[in-house]
């Protein structure tokens, strides 16, 4: 299987090449980091078909277009790329927010404007998004990075519909707090927080089995469903209280 993996150089995106290091594999670890990306190639190598790197930063929507397009078509792609801002009441820069949106949403369409058609022709695939359980309920401080992973949603939501018939199988996962970089900058205690490896074992398995949709862990998403029931009233009181 050839599998792309972005945002590759460390975290869940070098936590998924590890678990899906195999003989039968050839991964394309992109990211924009390269001694990260040749480290983890080295690390990796012996265990795998072949691995290869791309170093460009998903901003710059037309040279990871070109360099997408070199790679050919794929079995599957597992779109990690993600940055957050910190934990923050304050209202972001629009540079700040606009680079948000360019990492967590438009690179991804980047990607797929490029491969879909490829997808499409050979009638099979899978696309994959990590998306967050932080897309289902919007705290203050997390408000520009909760409405980046909410339009991720809508937009796999939409090529779920579409390609569905085509036999591609598109995957979203809300995970919740994972050990990487983006956690590593939280400055509270973060609840069901998980190792990296389990973390992504979990996707992994959703992934395997073919799951649309996976939001874990189970205690943390049927909270956030409970919070989304309440009363406008009553969660803004709730809000209010978790925020002091």
């Amino acid at each position: 299987m050839k599998i792309l993996i972005t945002g590759a150089s460390s975290g869940l995106g070098a936590e998924f090449a590890r678990q899906y290091a195999s003989k039968d594999n050839e991964l394309i670890l992109l990211a924009r980091r390269e001694a990260k990306l040749q480290q983890l190639q080295k690390e990796i190598s012996p265990h795998c078909k072949s691995v290869k790197i791309i170093v460009v930063d998903v901003t710059d929507f037309a040279l990871l277009q070109e360099k997408i397009e070199s790679i050919g078509s794929v079995d599957m792609l597992i779109l990690n790329a993600g940055v957050s801002l910190g934990h923050s009441e304050d209202i972001p820069t629009i540079a700040a927010f606009k680079n948000l949106y360019d990492v967590n949403v438009l690179s991804n369409h980047a990607i797929l404007e490029v491969l879909m058609p490829k997808l499409r022709e050979h009638g099979s695939g899978k696309v994959v998004f990590i998306s967050s359980l932080a897309s289902l309920f919007s705290m203050p401080s997390s408000k520009v990075y909760s409405s980046s992973k909410r339009a991720l949603n809508a937009y796999a939501e939409g090529l779920r519909y579409k390609y569905s018939s085509y036999g591609i199988k598109i995957i979203t996962l809300l995970p919740g707090f994972i050990k990487s970089e983006l956690t590593d900058k939280n400055d509270f205690s973060m609840p069901f927080l998980l190792e990296t490896s389990e973390g992504v074992l979990r996707m992994k398995n959703a992934i395997d089995k073919g799951k649309e949709f996976y939001a874990f862990p189970l205690r943390f998403y049927l909270i956030i469903r409970f919070m989304n029931l309440l009363p406008s009233a009553l969660s803004q009181r709730i809000v209010n209280y978790l925020s002091n």
